[in-house]
């Protein structure tokens, strides 16, 4: 159950950190509405609290695995949202970010 919650909040922080920063962009870059960057604002927020639901009680490890994640997710909303087509490259590296994650978050320790 652990492993499915933290996969999880990763994926709802994921999603909310992105999407945050993309609609802050929009607003700013391609010249949306002001409260583009309203709602991108709110959504940077969510994943501040998103964040801190992890099971791991550590701040360090939860927040350099999330960097893995936002690195893969970040590439899976530019395919959906910007049209972006990765290369081979941006997959290997995202997938050995993937692979760290895994390492950091699920790896066994000592109680």
């Amino acid at each position: 159950m652990t492993i499915a919650k933290t996969i999880a909040l990763f994926v709802l922080a994921a999603v909310a950190e992105i999407g945050g920063a993309w609609l802050v962009w929009q607003a700013v870059r391609e010249d949306k509405s002001w409260w583009w960057a309203g709602l991108g604002v709110v959504a940077l927020g969510a994943y501040g609290f998103i964040a801190a639901l992890q099971p791991d009680a550590n701040f360090g490890r939860v927040l350099a695995a999330y960097g893995g994640v936002f690195i893969a997710g970040s590439l899976v909303w530019a395919m959906i949202f910007d049209k972006f087509t990765p290369d081979r490259w941006d997959v290997i590296g995202a997938l050995i970010c993937l692979s760290g994650v895994s390492v950091i978050m699920f790896a066994p320790r000592p109680a």
